[in-house]
């Protein structure tokens, strides 16, 4: 019988790193959620060798019904897989994110077909993040780079900005965004930034076909280098918007088009 685990991978993802496919999640009542949740695909469990009680039994049920793995391990290598977290209790759980993939094989697959992607420059807050991601995938974007320096693990906040939806977002994982910036400029795609200093607007903009989105950071902005600046016109004395908001601003626009 096949499981859930199974479901939505394919031989293609099997030799892409852990980082790169998965997830991970942490505590009993997410876990348990997940594995009760008919749109998720657990890839397996890891619980701590002296984790015990009624709620850890709900999971390891949950788990044989689905078919998924448990494997033991010590509390020190559970907390180690939770991030170091203080909350973990006992158990964590990796979650395929089935759209999930590293930017060189993004690249590759996407070849010369349209594509429009943010890439998150020194963004920091999850719950920005969150809400980018779950905008992003709602209007059809075709990538988020989430630079591995500089943006927040995909944890519980941003897990719960995104209302869940960061399981199913096409995230891309890049190493540091200039890295990123030098393989998309390299491969033929055109760098945009938003900057209020621009004399552009992104509504009256001509677009390249495969289109990168700067979003800079909440404090520092933009840091990489960009082909072209578009400005979001605002009026009455506003100087700047959330960057969670100005994505959606962009994502809708691209997607009006």
């Amino acid at each position: 019988m096949t499981s859930r685990r199974e479901s939505g991978g394919g031989e293609d993802r099997a030799g892409l790193s852990p980082r790169d496919k998965w997830i991970t999640i942490f505590g009993r009542k997410p876990v348990l959620e997940a594995l009760n949740d008919p749109n998720l695909s657990v890839a397996k469990v890891v619980v701590a060798d002296n984790a015990t009680g009624q709620s850890l039994n709900e999971i390891l049920r949950a788990a044989d019904r689905s078919g998924t793995p448990v494997q033991r391990a010590t509390p020190s290598r559970v907390q180690w897989l939770a991030g170091n977290s203080k909350h973990d209790q006992g158990v964590v759980a990796d979650i395929n994110a089935p759209r999930m993939t590293p930017l060189q094989n993004f690249v590759r697959d996407r070849g010369n077909r349209p594509t429009k992607v943010f890439l998150l420059d020194g963004v920091t807050n999850p719950g920005n993040v969150g809400m980018i991601l779950r905008t992003a995938t709602g209007a059809g974007f075709d990538g988020v780079i989430l630079p591995r320096a500089g943006t927040p693990h995909v944890g519980p906040l941003v897990i719960k900005a995104s209302a869940g939806i960061a399981f199913q977002a096409p995230i891309v994982n890049a190493p540091t965004a200039k890295a990123a910036v030098d393989e998309l400029r390299a491969a033929g795609y055109r760098i945009y930034g938003l900057s209020s200093h621009s004399s552009q607007s992104l509504f009256k903009a001509s677009l390249e076909p495969r289109s990168v989105f700067v979003l800079g950071g909440e404090t520092n902005g933009i840091s990489v280098s960009t082909d072209e600046d578009l400005l979001i016109p605002l009026f009455n004395g506003v100087e700047s918007l959330n960057v969670a908001v100005a994505a959606a601003v962009v994502a809708f626009e691209v997607a009006n088009r």
